[in-house]
């Protein structure tokens, strides 16, 4: 029997409030549940456009709001201090995940899109994971996300690549040359809102700032950088992300994060409903020695990725363990680059994935004591 549309929504919120409060009273992370419940009901309510819609706004509002804890300065100095750990993530999380591929006797092709699966941290989860527990202040929260922005900028290059392969075109200098201008024109535009639009905007947000109505333009904003990035099939968490700097450049942070912070809350649990919809396990699980040694082998990349990049970033070896062992879940971009797959490379990934999410969640809510124990003295450079 097919319900209201009205009354199948708030079903599912009713659903999710309870799932949060149980979550809560388990000291489980709500991200984890949320995504159960997807797996759960995910026949009742796959290929639903509305949730999927519903969920990509969160996931626009969560990045919108963490870019504005960034201003284009601080942002441009955490660019050059997460290159050389950037660099690492995509030869270890990508490179070696292929050539480990390749030694199971998977196929080229097959190779790539699992190495494209195992290579990019879940921005979303990761950024929930940081802020519900409390450690958004915290030293190795500005590398983390500095990596997270470049695995962002990377991604989107190497979907691009796969998705020619997979359609068997031809991948041409030309049409990566592109896509890297996409990037660039993004980021330029993002550069000249922030820069030249915004301080001449101020005195009217000061003034309008408290009306009702100025929250569609907050919102509006955000949603149309992450679109327009959309539109150059880019990431929309990129475009998200860069909205959120233009507006931080306004200095009225405290103020704009409350117009939009009940919508995030209301919104983003129902991207983590869809990322279960989306997990296929009809047809079993395919390859199981090539997926275990990955899992194994990806936690240890992200956590060398972290230790070592951590490290060159300017943080303690403790500091960069914390923030290594918080890094192995895998998530939106990896389901992006599952769906170009075959069945059997995508049943693969679906069980890739959901694994990492739940073994990265339990990584990242030790991490502070797991590190603390590894190096139980503080140094004059290690930041809490």
């Amino acid at each position: 029997m097919d319900l209201p549309e009205m009354l199948s929504a708030g079903l599912l919120l009713l659903l999710l409030f309870f799932v949060g409060f149980l979550s809560l009273k388990l000291r489980v992370p709500n991200v984890i549940a949320f995504l159960f419940v997807g797996l759960v009901i995910g026949s009742l309510i796959s290929d639903s456009h509305i949730l999927a819609f519903a969920g990509e706004v969160g996931i626009i509002l969560l990045f919108f709001m963490l870019g504005m804890e960034f201003p284009l300065k601080q942002l441009t100095a955490v660019a050059k201090k997460v290159l050389k750990a950037g660099v690492l993530d995509l030869v270890l999380s990508f490179g070696i995940s292929m050539g480990i591929a390749l030694s199971f006797g998977v196929d080229w092709i097959a190779a790539l899109l699992i190495g494209g699966v195992a290579y990019a941290t879940s921005s979303s989860i990761t950024a929930k994971l940081l802020e519900s527990n409390k450690r958004m202040a915290n030293k190795e929260s500005e590398f983390m996300l500095g990596l997270l922005i470049f695995e962002d900028i990377v991604a989107p290059v190497l979907v691009a690549i796969l998705v020619g392969l997979t359609a068997g075109s031809a991948i041409t200098a030309g049409s990566i040359s592109l896509i890297v201008f996409q990037v660039l024109l993004l980021m330029a535009g993002a550069i000249v809102l922030a820069l030249w639009v915004m301080p001449r905007f101020r005195s009217f947000v000061d003034r309008y700032i408290d009306e009702d109505f100025f929250v569609l333009f907050v919102i509006g904003l955000a949603l149309t950088y992450g679109g327009l990035a959309l539109y150059l099939d880019l990431s929309e968490v990129l475009g998200a992300f860069l909205a959120g700097i233009v507006l931080a450049e306004l200095k009225r942070n405290d103020d704009l994060e409350r117009l939009v912070i009940h919508f995030r809350d209301l919104l983003l649990p129902l991207f983590f409903v869809y990322f279960g919809t989306s997990i296929e396990l009809t047809e079993g699980i395919p390859m199981v020695p090539l997926l275990l040694t990955l899992l194994v082998w990806s936690i240890i990349a992200k956590v060398a990725v972290g230790y070592w990049g951590g490290q060159s970033y300017g943080m303690s070896k403790r500091v960069s363990l914390r923030a290594g062992l918080s890094l192995t879940q895998r998530g939106e971009f990896s389901i992006i680059i599952a769906a170009l797959a075959s069945q059997d490379i995508r049943a693969f990934s679906s069980v890739f994935i959901l694994i990492s999410a739940l073994i990265g969640v339990v990584l990242f809510q030790n991490a502070p004591k797991w590190a603390k124990r590894v190096f139980p003295k503080k140094t004059k450079s290690s930041t809490i």
